[in-house]
Order: C-alpha cells, then structure tokens, then sequence
C-alpha cells in the first residue's frame, strides 16, 4: 500500500502523523511511503531523517494526496483540502465530525473511507489514540489556566500554588477521565486546591484512591456544578462523549456567576466545547473575555508541544495504521473490533452510530 504523510496547514499546528521511525516500519513490512517536504519539521524531523528510513520526500501536497492510497494527518481536513478528497481514499486522523459537520458533508459526498483516532474504542470503552493527546492536554491545561490567570491577560491574578500566609486557588475539573486526572495530578502538584467531579462513582472511587485524597472528588450534577463554578478560580472542562458532540454542561448563567478574572480551559472545545460561552481560539490568539471570565479554547492544545506529542501520538496510531495497511481497510477492520470502531464514513454512508446521531443521519456500516 501506498502510504502519505502531510504537512499539517491547521493554524499553529505543527505536530506529524508519522516519525521516521514509524515510516521505517511501513517500509520494513513493504509498504511505500510519500512524505511532504517539510512535513515533520515542526516537531524536530527532518527530512533527510525521513529518506534514511526508506520513505520517498516530495515537493507538495498533492503529490502526497494524489499518489497515497492511505493518507495519514493529525488534524481534519480543510476546505483547502477538500479537492484532494476522492473515492477509495482511506483517510486515518482525528475527525471530531460532530463538531466538524462540513468536513462530514464532503467526506460523505466524495465517497472517502474515514477512520477517526477519536473513535477508535476498546473492549472496556478506552480510546487508545485519545488517551497520549488527552494526557498532553490534561497536564498543558493547569500550565495554560495559571497563564489565564495572571493579571495581564485579564485574569484576576491568582496563583494557583498560593504563597506563605496565603491560600491556594481553587481549580475545579468537570470530567474524571483521562483529561481530566492528567489535569489533577498537575493541579494538586503545584499545591491548588482540586475539585473533580464525575456522574460516575466508580470513577470517582478509583480517583480519590489513585490521589490519596489529595483532590476533593464529587459526584457531577447541576447543583454541585453551579456550587463549585461559583467558587473557582479554574474551571478545567475535560468531558468526552466518543463520537458524539460534548455536552454542554455549563450555561451562560453558571459563567456570569463565577469570580471576575476567574479562568475556563475548555479542552471539550474538540468537540464542540462544554460551555455555552465557548468558542474555537487558536495558539496565536488562544484566549477572549466573555462573562468577566478568560476562555481558552484552542482546538488543538497538543500542538503547541509538537515535539513530545507527535511521539505519544504516534505510539499509539502506528500498529493500528500497519494492520490497515497490510490487511486492507476492510479486513482490518474485521480482525480488530477497536479499528473497525474507528471507521466514521465508507463509501458515502457514516458508520459510527454516535456520529450518525450526531449529524442527524442513520449509520450504515458495510459489514452489516
């Protein structure tokens, strides 16, 4: 199979779907392998480093996009690179297509297999290729809810960790998943006050032995959530449904009551955001003030450390590109129930159920 890796075009997006150690393994299992000129840069590769491990460097991107029969990205598509979408592409990145009803639309139209990192889905309900960019953006939401808080940046100058004689700020973390305990453990390292709140008890069980404690675990309903906003000085929303668009838990009213210069990380923002007041920002220009309260709500948070989550992102991607690439998309997707979850669109019908719901379409999955 021939195999394509893009140069990433979303703003500030400087992460790769594939390292040269990972091109290296598609070669060594006979497969071709196309990469943009460029492409890896952003994260430290180069493309000599590319060329030492047996794949092909070419000038464009359409060079990448008319020759691969897999083409392997980061991000959804943009409408830049709708023309390049065809029929039979197999097309194998993050899609958010809740979120992203028009890349939906032309995959549908142009008749593109797509498999979602997101939707990619175990046994016991995990999201393998979520869970590295979930922990990046976890850990990088305390880093960047401190920044929103500094006085300079309209934030109501907090520091989270306190000092001697003064109390800590209180970060509050909608979500126990994998987000939202990357996001615990940094906020309780740094000496805040922690807040998690889950509408399951098991989790919230395992979080609090996981923490020793150390974090205030609360069971998530509307009274709780309006409570403890109230009360924050960082809201950290992290809540994730696979496939589907993120609940809007937090209205406008639960914004305008929370402290003046007080911070909202919205991680869920991937997925259409899990506040009202919340829109999509990017790296150059990654915050706005609405209701007294600084948003941050960058779409692709991981992107702003490309070096380190292109290797996560990539650890966990490569074995499940190899068996599509060496079984053909379909086969694959028979042998390993997790990838055939992946599959959101095929040959003009969305196959993921969550998603179909999601865009007001029925699922049609080709195996049916």
């Amino acid at each position: 199979m021939i195999v394509g890796v893009l140069k990433e075009i979303k703003a500030d997006e400087r992460r790769v779907a594939m390292t040269p150690a990972g091109a290296a393994a598609f070669v060594s299992h006979g497969h071709r392998v196309y990469v943009q000129h460029g492409a890896g840069l952003g994260s430290g590769f180069t493309d000599q480093q590319y060329r030492a491990a047996g794949a092909q460097v070419v000038t464009s991107a359409s060079a990448v996009w008319n020759r691969a029969d897999l083409v392997l990205k980061v991000k959804e598509p943009l409408p830049s690179e709708f023309k390049f979408l065809r029929p039979g592409l197999i097309l194998f990145t993050y899609l958010h297509l809740a979120a992203e009803p028009q890349v939906a639309r032309v995959l549908l139209k142009r008749r593109v297999a797509a498999l979602g990192y997101e939707t990619v889905q175990l046994e016991d309900s995990s999201l393998p290729l979520l869970a590295p960019m979930s922990e990046v953006a976890g850990r990088l939401a305390i880093q960047v809810g401190g920044w929103c808080l500094e006085a300079q940046n309209g934030g109501a100058g907090v520091l989270l960790s306190g000092a001697p004689g003064v109390r800590p700020g209180k970060v509050l973390i909608i979500g126990g998943g994998i987000a939202g305990f990357n996001a615990c453990r940094v906020a309780e390292g740094v000496g805040a006050q922690v807040t998690i709140l889950d509408v399951n008890p098991l989790r919230l069980r395992y979080l609090s032995d996981l923490l020793s404690n150390r974090a205030v675990t609360v069971m998530s309903n509307r009274a709780t959530l309006e409570e403890e906003i109230r009360q924050a000085d960082l809201v950290v929303g992290t809540v994730l449904v696979a496939g589907a668009r993120a609940p809007r838990l937090i209205t406008r009213s639960m914004v305008s009551k929370m402290k003046r210069g007080a911070a909202l990380v919205d991680i869920s923002i991937d997925q259409g955001g899990i506040s009202e007041t919340s829109s999509p920002t990017t790296h150059s220009n990654p915050i706005y003030i609405r209701e007294g309260v600084v948003h941050y709500c960058v779409t692709n948070m991981p992107g702003v450390v490309p070096h380190t989550s292109t290797y996560a992102l990539t650890n966990a991607t490569l074995s499940y590109a190899l068996e599509i690439a060496d079984h053909g998309l379909l086969e694959a997707c028979d042998r390993n129930p997790a990838l055939r979850s992946g599959l959101n669109t095929y040959n003009g019908s969305v196959v993921h159920p969550a998603v179909a719901d999601s865009l007001g379409l029925k699922a049609h999955a080709p195996w049916n």
